[in-house]
């Protein structure tokens, strides 16, 4: 089935139709006007941060700087390298800047997952998802979206005909790989409490702060999670992809106008889109924030009807805008030694170990083991596969300080 949305059930009729047209529209203009408010948001936070005043001129505020600045870009020069790929060097801005918008068609919105609603309201009379699409494989059509973006990168820096956009997408491939495993496998844990790949379902499955995932995994998986995101969105501390002071611009060097503010757009979409992932995964997405302390009890109403979803998704989404904010804002980058070991050595052994854990858990409550008994074996068995592994680190660096050298 290609989505599981009741409003695509049965017969079709022009309503049907003109509600569908209208979820794509607000899912990319969203997607538009929010790329252009991270932009002036990042900026006015950062110079916040730094005691700065950062854009106050175009617009109230500052808010039409983005505007302006994609204006000036838009109309300067399109400058093709002599030595380039033509085809390919035009075609790689568009490789990172499309997947971001798509994976905006399987992400929840919104939506009532109170009771045995599954997220369904009503609009316009008609019975439907706040979602574009709700494949049954959704999760993985976020993994397969998340992997293609890099591949914009790689061909940008391939296609230019120059030595330091070649090392900045070479760099884009080897980080791409190192943590696309531990951010899977973080995944993974999700998906084995969650029982399903359906998006909407991971939403559903999360009624209450004491389900999410965030809580239910045991919080590392997020952490592993955060941490590959980042990696993988190239923001800092992990941006060695165009890290200016060893690779001038990085992968985009070559790049101008238009192209250039594509790859600039992509980059901020990316974040939106990402955090629009983790709150999915691990907050509940539109789930409300209950309160239950004594007598004190509030479901997270604020009478706003089918839109409460949405607003309690988006105050969750700005949430973690603020954090890759204040990362960039506050941590130097790392070298790049440390970012592959940080991935290798570290994350993916981390994120496998729990993984194993958690599905001993899952199996001891079907069989109906003794969860203490269960836990004590399967941490002793994590204790002696980092014991081996530190070994085997401690080793290695040893031989290479023995042989020297290689260049």
């Amino acid at each position: 089935m290609l989505a599981l949305d009741p409003l695509l059930l049965g017969d079709l009729d022009l309503g049907d139709v003109l509600v569908v047209l209208l979820k794509v529209v607000v899912v990319f203009v969203i997607g538009l006007v929010a790329t252009m408010l991270m932009v002036w948001f990042e900026r006015k936070t950062i110079s916040g941060m730094q005691n700065r005043i950062g854009p106050n001129k175009a617009g109230p505020w500052g808010l039409l700087q983005t505007l302006a600045d994609g204006t000036k870009l838009f109309f300067k020069e399109d400058l093709i390298p002599e030595r380039s790929d033509r085809f390919v060097f035009k075609l790689a801005p568009y490789l990172s800047f499309v997947p971001a918008f798509l994976v905006w068609a399987v992400i929840p919105l919104g939506g009532d997952f109170t009771g045995d609603k599954q997220g369904i309201v009503t609009w316009f009379g008609r019975e439907t998802r706040v979602q574009l699409a709700d494949p049954q494989m959704g999760v993985l059509l976020l993994l397969a979206l998340s992997s293609i973006a890099v591949y914009g990168i790689m061909l940008a820096g391939w296609a230019s005909g120059s030595k330091y956009p070649l090392l900045g997408s070479v760099r884009a491939s080897a980080q791409m790989v190192s943590y696309e495993a531990a951010l899977g496998m973080s995944i993974g844990a999700v998906l084995l409490l969650a029982g399903t790949l359906s998006t909407s379902g991971i939403v559903d499955s999360q009624d209450g702060i004491t389900n999410w995932h965030l809580v239910s995994t045991g919080v590392l998986p997020f952490v592993i999670f955060l941490i590959a995101a980042t990696a993988e969105l190239n923001r800092p501390p992990f941006d060695l992809v165009e890290a200016e002071q060893e690779l001038v611009g990085g992968f985009n060097t070559e790049y101008s106008s238009i192209r250039f503010a594509l790859f600039f757009l992509a980059e901020f979409m990316n974040t939106i889109t990402m955090s629009a992932v983790i709150v999915t995964l691990f907050f509940g997405g539109p789930q409300p924030l209950t309160i239950d302390i004594g007598g004190l009890q509030w479901d997270g109403d604020l009478y706003l009807g089918p839109l409460n979803g949405t607003i309690w998704f988006f105050l969750k989404l700005l949430v973690f805008l603020y954090v890759y904010v204040w990362f960039r804002a506050t941590l130097p980058r790392l070298r790049y030694d440390q970012l592959m070991n940080l991935g290798w050595k570290l994350l993916i052994p981390a994120s496998l170990a729990w993984f194993m854990l958690l599905a001993a858990f899952k199996l001891g409550q079907d069989q109906g083991w003794n969860r203490v008994v269960v836990g004590a074996v399967g941490l002793t068995v994590i204790g002696v596969g980092v014991a081996l592994l530190s070994a085997a680190i401690k080793v290695s660096a040893r031989n290479r300080e023995r042989e020297g050298a290689m260049f």
